[in-house]
């Protein structure tokens, strides 16, 4: 039983958190924490049930939980085990920093731990509502693929709602709109964030400018092989392989050569695939790629990934915009991405800028 004594696992029978979830949310730190090995078996069911004091279907759906979120995989005849490579969250010390600074917030207006569990699920609960009267962003993209991806991204991290406004449409949006104080921020990427601040000039509407890195595995199959191999970005809009062949130049990988980027519709694909030995490409036009490369050509998928450093930069605007202050992460400095931020407002009169390492 070593093995638990380790995780130190504890439930709270009166705690207004179910017991499912509190044994869940222990499991994944203990394993993004490194407290159970990766392809370490867990103890079974039975014993985590008479250890815990709880009932073994309690247990069992935990487990269950676990599979579907990617962090543990059952092997036939021998039990439950960790996975080689569980799902990447935000970092551990940084969310442990956050809960200390919301417990200490609380106890310091006599609340309870007890009392913030049960306000922030009631938040969570009423958030749709809030999204859709109070915070919106504005996000400007010059292609609609580009706006489809980071209002995915921005809308899957962050309680916003995304006004998504194509960038050659920006001006005449502008114009209609009456209101400065409508978009709590402006998003876009960090090529057209000189055009957007122009435009936006005067709103009081603080503008951050987005990066899209290429994913860590990515740049690890590239590293991988052989030196002077010639690669090629494709995307749906040009705009897009850009942006991603951009991000794969800033890796500073010796032995890649990079050739070129262009939309996957067009004259320059079957030019750009003659000149290559490898394709990085987006899942959506792999099948076109795949046909005009054939067996020769390498095609390695890549449907990027929005640098977490600029998320954090967008919540840290919005948090202290509602007046509440928050003590921002020291960011680390890279050559491998960027993440921009200006204040328009002469109310706050300030300029955020940060670095952001690639995730």
């Amino acid at each position: 039983m070593k093995l638990k004594l380790a995780l130190d696992l504890r439930v709270d029978a009166h705690s207004p958190i179910p017991i499912r979830r509190q044994l869940t949310e222990q499991l994944k730190h203990a394993i993004e924490g490194g407290g159970v090995p990766r392809e370490q078996a867990l103890p079974s069911i039975r014993e985590l049930a008479g250890f815990l004091a709880i009932n073994p279907n309690t247990v069992a759906r935990v487990i269950e939980d676990l599979k579907q979120s990617g962090y543990v995989e059952a092997r036939r005849g021998k039990g439950v085990f960790v996975v080689p490579t569980p799902p990447a969250r935000p970092s551990p010390h940084l969310r442990e920093r956050l809960l200390q600074d919301v417990v200490i917030r609380a106890a310091a207006l006599g609340m309870t731990a007890d009392d913030v569990a049960v306000g922030v699920l009631s938040v969570a609960r009423t958030r749709p509502t809030a999204i859709q009267e109070a915070v919106e962003v504005l996000l400007v993209e010059c292609s609609p693929p580009e706006l489809d991806f980071f209002a995915r991204e921005l809308e899957g991290q962050l309680p916003v709602r995304v006004d998504r406004v194509l960038l050659d449409d920006l001006a005449a949006v502008v114009r209609r709109r009456k209101e400065p104080g409508h978009w709590r921020a402006a998003v876009t990427s960090f090529c057209h964030l000189p055009q957007v601040e122009r435009l936006l000039r005067g709103r009081a509407v603080p503008v951050i400018a987005l990066l899209a890195e290429a994913h860590l595995e990515t740049l690890h199959q590239l590293a991988q092989l052989p030196p002077g191999t010639r690669a090629g970005v494709v995307s749906v809009a040009a705009e897009t392989a850009h942006n991603l062949e951009h991000s794969i130049a800033n890796a500073g990988l010796p032995n890649i050569t990079l050739a070129g980027a262009c939309p996957a519709e067009g004259p320059a694909l079957p030019r750009l695939v003659r000149r290559v030995d490898v394709i990085i490409c987006s899942t959506t036009v792999a099948e076109r790629v795949r046909a005009l490369a054939g067996p020769t050509v390498r095609v390695i998928l890549d449907d990027r990934a929005l640098d977490q450093r600029a998320v954090e930069m967008l919540a840290d605007l919005l948090v202290r915009q509602d007046g509440i202050p928050v003590s921002p992460a020291t960011p680390p400095t890279s050559r491998h991405s960027r993440a921009h931020s200006s204040n328009g407002s002469k109310r706050r009169g300030r300029t955020m800028r940060a670095a952001a390492r690639a995730k």
